[in-house]
This record gives C-alpha cells, sequence and structure tokens, in this order.
C-alpha cells in the first residue's frame, strides 16, 4: 500500500500489530485504541516508537493525555461519506495540538486530499491501483483559501488586509 507523506510518496517503517499479536522488539508499531488502552504502560516503556489507530468512534479526548508520547495517529475512514475521522483531526491539530503524524487510512479518496490537509492530515495511505502521480499532483492544486483551518494556512483576505504573500 504506497504512503504519500508531505506531498511526496514515502517509505513506511511502521508495522501495524492488531489485537494479541505479539510486539516486535525494537521496531515502530501502530496499535488499536483498544490495545493501546489495555497495555498503555508496556507499551510506553518499549524502546521504539508508538502509534494508535482510531476508528471514526474513537472519542480523541481520552487519547488527549498520551499525545506527546505518540508518533503517528492513524485515523479511519471506512466510508467515504463518514466523515467523522475530519473531525478527530482537527481536535487534534487544533484542541490539543498534536503535532506528530496524522495519517488518513481506509477509503480516502483523491478529491477529499485537500479537505483532510487542511483538517491537519500529513500522510495518506493509498489503496493499491490508486495513480499516485495523481495524488501528488493534487496536493497543490490550490494555493490560497478564503476560511482558516487545522494547517494554519493565511486566509487570502487576511493576506490582503496584512500585504503578505499567500503562498
Amino acid at each position: 500500500m504506497p504512503l504519500l507523506k508531505n506531498g511526496t510518496v514515502a517509505a513506511d517503517p511502521w508495522q501495524r500489530v492488531i489485537k494479541d499479536e505479539a510486539l516486535p522488539a525494537d521496531a515502530p508499531v501502530i496499535v488499536p485504541f483498544a490495545r493501546w488502552r489495555a497495555e498503555r504502560d508496556t507499551l510506553i516503556g518499549r524502546n521504539a516508537p508508538v502509534g494508535v489507530r482510531l476508528s471514526n468512534t474513537d472519542p480523541v479526548s481520552d487519547l488527549a493525555p498520551d499525545l506527546d508520547r505518540l508518533d503517528i495517529i492513524v485515523l479511519e475512514f471506512p466510508k467515504f461519506t463518514d466523515g467523522r475521522a475530519y473531525s478527530q483531526a482537527r481536535l487534534l491539530r487544533e484542541r490539543y495540538r498534536y503535532q506528530g503524524e496524522l495519517r488518513a487510512a481506509g477509503n480516502v479518496l483523491r478529491d477529499q486530499l485537500l479537505f483532510m490537509q487542511r483538517c491537519g492530515f500529513n500522510a495518506f495511505e493509498l489503496n493499491h491501483g490508486q495513480p499516485v502521480q495523481a495524488w501528488i499532483a493534487a496536493t497543490n492544486e490550490f494555493s490560497v483559501f478564503y476560511q482558516p483551518a487545522a494547517d494554519e494556512r493565511v486566509p487570502v483576505m487576511q493576506c490582503r488586509r496584512e500585504a503578505v504573500p499567500a503562498i
């Protein structure tokens, strides 16, 4: 599965560990939120980076106290019509000031890439067969925006008032 991170194709060093699978010794792992809750202290004590995968029904507020311990958070899009992960992303970036990698996974569509970036996503798991070059092009389709968002780009009206370059 290709990974697009910060507008370019990137290697994915993260291993996804499911329910009761053994944790690899020194590899970075992504665990489901339920496992994080159950094994939090053990996971924090590892000598390797840890990330959490949240379903769109998991409350972001429950993860807030541990955000500084997580290098990556993966948010799931089970279907393209379900936008709860957008709200989770904005909460993580704006309310909780999460600075790590925020990855979109599941039914991620190229047409929604820009909206996902504006909400704070900086990495995207692409499904096999999707044209990667089209995704890369989509990361820069627009250079100015009318409204503020989690990506903290300066809105065009503010640029005009302050004579600040939008790009």
